[in-house]
């Protein structure tokens, strides 16, 4: 059972929380009927996501056993066999898509959409330099389009915008770490590997931050975002998002740490503590909206 869990990486599925973001931007977090409606959304999500790993490790099985950490993947050490994979991720995309069509017809086309190019992200297009990290930042832009099928909420171009520049950075650190992999052993731990280098990640993903800030601002002091949550106030949330992305930074080029987002989210105390005040922040902007202590 501890190689089925895993198989399925119940790790990752915190990047499916992002179905619960449009609701919290659009100030309805407490409508309990919507929560329940986005979790098992969220539990769609996480099965259909579980089966592309599922199907990603039975192809790259064999290139799997090469890499240092990847070897240790269930499929790729032998523990569960191929037969066992297969039967479970069938399981999973039906208990999927059976799911997301009881909930909205809307949510099974996103999650269809969803499903579809993470087949072909594993099917070869996850070798191509570039396109493999723009298909993971879409895959971030598809679960909050999920999240607002389900809660009947709009999806701003600002927050679609945001989402899809903050998953891109991820991304590219993420290949940084395949690149210093490849520099110290001398091996390709992937395909697309092959079209990049540091200079050309460490610039991608300057650059990619510096283009989040500036968007992030240019987000909090429009005047339509202030007039729809009522206050000028939300740039006081910039800070967090500063202070996260230079602790990521950090990471990456001080401490040597651009590996996956998720365990960085999991582990590192001054990313979470910049997320949380994040969080705080813009619940007491967006549900409170009580600022007569702060008047002078």
């Amino acid at each position: 059972m501890k190689d089925i869990i895993h198989l399925i990486r119940p790790k990752d599925w915190a990047k499916n929380l992002f179905l619960f973001v449009p609701l919290f931007f659009a100030g309805r977090l407490f409508e309990m009927e919507t929560i329940k409606e986005l979790f098992l959304g969220f539990l769609c999500f996480c099965a259909i996501a579980s089966s592309v790993y599922i199907i990603n490790d039975y192809r790259d099985m064999e290139f799997d056993k090469l890499h240092p950490e990847k070897s240790k993947r269930p499929l790729a050490s032998g523990k569960v066999s191929k037969t066992s994979a297969v039967i479970l991720a069938l399981l999973l995309i039906i208990a999927g898509f059976t799911g997301a069509w009881l909930i909205r017809d809307k949510l099974m086309f996103v999650l269809a959409i969803y499903f579809l190019l993470n087949l072909a992200y594993s099917f070869g297009l996850k070798n191509l330099p570039i396109v493999d990290i723009v298909i993971i930042a879409i895959g971030f832009v598809l679960r909050i389009k999920a999240g607002a099928v389900i809660a009947k909420v709009g999806l701003t171009e600002w927050l679609t915008i945001m989402v899809f520049l903050l998953a891109l950075f991820m991304a590219l650190a993420k290949r940084r770490d395949d690149v210093l992999l490849k520099n110290e052993s001398g091996m390709d731990m992937r395909k697309a590997v092959k079209g990049y280098n540091l200079q050309f990640i460490n610039v991608g993903i300057s650059l990619i931050s510096s283009i989040i800030i500036v968007s992030y601002i240019m987000y909090t002091m429009s005047t339509e975002v202030q007039e729809r949550i009522g206050t000028y106030r939300i740039y006081y949330t910039a800070l967090f998002v500063i202070m996260g992305l230079f602790r990521y930074l950090q990471l990456i080029y001080v401490n040597e740490q651009s590996q996956s987002p998720t365990k960085i989210l999991y582990k590192d105390r001054f990313i979470q503590g910049c997320l949380i005040l994040w969080m705080v922040c813009f619940y007491v902007i967006l549900y409170i909206k009580d600022f007569s202590l702060f008047e002078s």
